[in-house]
């Protein structure tokens, strides 16, 4: 009985020490300023009664808002609270992937296969962003575990036990579109495949489930009114977003598409190992997600065909059609992050592909060597193809957590704190809340803004993090080409505010979309009728401070 306990926690160990190695230096390492930045403001603007779509765009669900919102209410608003809560949408994201792989395939064969196919997963989507809360990964997460009820259940004799399940598959999915509403491709094709030919029963069950997980939309359309949700929701991520977003296809062979993904280059570690040029790796990574997601669609559809009711083939074709809906969060910005956001996930599954294949090309191996090959299938093409944004970045994280390598400065704002990847912007914008304490009174309205804002790519939005005394003054928290620059909002909002704070720190803004586009001029004038310069700091682009901050102009 110890020996086989021990056989079944060894997997899970070293699935759990993959997780953990980086874990401490992603803890303190820099934050994207506008997408950490938004994941700390917006929930803590939720308890103060904002609404999402109404007074600030979001892009997605408010499932993730909610939950966010809910720890930040019994834990305190905190960047460790963030953070931490970060960490456990990937740990489930991991978890799922390695529970799936068990759905594959049960004994000791299953367990390895699964550990090696989990690991892959942490290495590829833990690194990226690091800990950022972002709403893709819990909806990952929670449709993963989604699939996972849905197969127990589809495998459960009792049909009340299996009903359970299935309420639970459906909530579960639910959930997942709560937090993106993109995902329902990949729910709707993963549950129609885990339900095909059960009884009707049970598929009423899922159903129930489903419905009650989707409903509360109808508490946020309440909220917001359905006018809102459409254009903030469906709109403007589809229609108004892509624009100043997307990114050529296939990526540049010879160079970076992605403005920050060239930023990134400047500080990027050195590989010991020969690798493809990393633009390049961009290329070969997207190709290969699409091979691999091709191949589980196609060895999965087989299998089922094969055996239409063995849970093994039905768990291989889930796989393959959950990473099928989730294509186009990489298609549509092919960055090495949206790569590793997607390719976490069927890259994880490889291995029971290759498990699958080998048994039925290559009966005569022995199980033991199926197993190796399966395993060290997604980890041979990661290390010849695309080391450079998924070992390489993880073996970074766990230098930094080693104390190495380690690029990261402290802004502090009494009790709050953010990391920085830049030294002069740390100490310009610590120089700066200094100024801001002095100058401003509570309860004023903030503004924080691009050095020009006729161009709208990016936004510092970690600073309403952490003068959170200061209210936010525009809808566009989150800004981005082709919507924040379009109309009158943006002036408008400034019009109504007290303080703004402008960083010219992303002015130099270049991609071929149209991010290049200049927009409404309208911002800057009011800029210049209303407000009056009160401090720069740092040395910015084109004879600008780094940040410059502005207060109403008094008579």
């Amino acid at each position: 009985m110890k020996a086989r306990s021990g056989r079944e926690v060894l997997p899970v160990a070293v699935v759990a020490v993959v997780c953990l190695l980086p874990l401490r230096g992603l803890l303190r390492a820099p934050g994207p300023p506008m997408e950490e930045g938004f994941m700390l403001v917006f929930p803590e603007r939720v308890l103060h009664g904002a609404i999402p779509n109404v007074d600030f765009l979001h892009l997605y669900g408010p499932g993730s808002l909610w939950a966010l919102a809910a720890a930040f209410k019994v834990f305190g608003t905190s960047l460790w609270t963030e953070r931490l809560f970060g960490y456990g949408q990937l740990l489930l994201l991991v978890a799922g992937v390695y529970a799936l792989l068990l759905a594959f395939g049960e004994g000791p064969f299953g367990r390895r296969v699964a550990a090696g196919g989990a690991s892959v997963a942490a290495i590829i989507v833990i690194p990226p962003i690091g800990l950022t809360a972002l709403a893709w990964v819990g909806g990952v997460a929670l449709g993963l575990w989604a699939m996972v009820a849905a197969l127990a259940a589809r495998r459960e004799a009792d049909d009340r036990r299996a009903g359970r399940l299935f309420v639970a598959a459906g909530l579960l999915a639910g959930a997942a579109v709560l937090f993106r509403l993109d995902l329902i491709v990949a729910v709707t094709l993963g549950l129609a495949v885990a339900a095909a030919g059960v009884a009707a029963v049970r598929r009423r069950r899922l159903l129930i489930g489903l419905a009650a997980g989707l409903s509360p939309y109808l508490v946020h359309v309440a909220m917001a009114g359905p006018g809102h949700v459409i254009t903030g929701m469906i709109i403007d991520p589809v229609f108004n977003l892509r624009g100043g977003r997307r990114l050529p296809l296939p990526p540049s062979w010879d160079h970076f598409d992605g403005f920050l993904q060239r930023a990134g280059l400047l500080n990027a570690p050195s590989w010991p190992f020969p690798a493809p040029p990393s633009p390049a790796q961009l290329s070969l990574w997207l190709g290969l997600l699409l091979l691999v997601v091709a191949l589980l669609v196609a060895t999965g559809w087989t299998a089922v065909r094969a055996d239409r009711d063995g849970v093994m083939s039905r768990a291989l074709l889930v796989m393959g059609v959950f990473s099928l809906g989730m294509l186009p969060q990489a298609l549509q910005r092919a960055d090495s992050t949206h790569l590793a956001w997607v390719s976490c996930v069927p890259l994880g599954f490889l291995p029971a592909a290759v498990w699958e294949l080998a048994r039925r090309w290559r009966p005569q191996w022995r199980g033991w060597l199926r197993e190796w090959v399966a395993v060290a299938a997604p980890f041979v093409l990661l290390l010849a193809l695309v080391p450079h944004f998924t070992l390489r970045t993880y073996a970074d994280a766990t230098a930094q957590s080693l104390g190495y390598h380690r690029e990261s400065y402290t802004i502090r704002h009494g009790d709050r704190v953010f990391y920085y990847g830049r030294k002069d912007a740390a100490d310009a914008v610590n120089a700066m809340l200094t100024d801001i304490d002095r100058l401003t009174k509570p309860g004023q309205r903030l503004f924080v803004g691009t050095g020009d804002l006729r161009k709208t790519p990016y936004s510092e939005a970690f600073l309403y993090y952490l003068l959170p005394d200061l209210v936010p003054s525009t809808y566009f928290i989150e800004m981005d080409p082709g919507m924040a620059n379009k109309g009158e909002r943006l002036a408008n909002d400034l019009a109504g505010s007290d303080v703004a704070i402008l960083s010219s720190i992303r002015d130099d803004w270049d991609e071929p979309n149209d991010a290049r586009v200049v927009g409404s001029d309208a911002a800057n004038q009011v800029l210049h009728r209303d407000f009056c310069l009160a401090g720069s700091y740092g040395q910015g682009l084109f004879g600008h401070g780094l940040y410059e901050l502005y207060l109403r102009c008094t008579p």
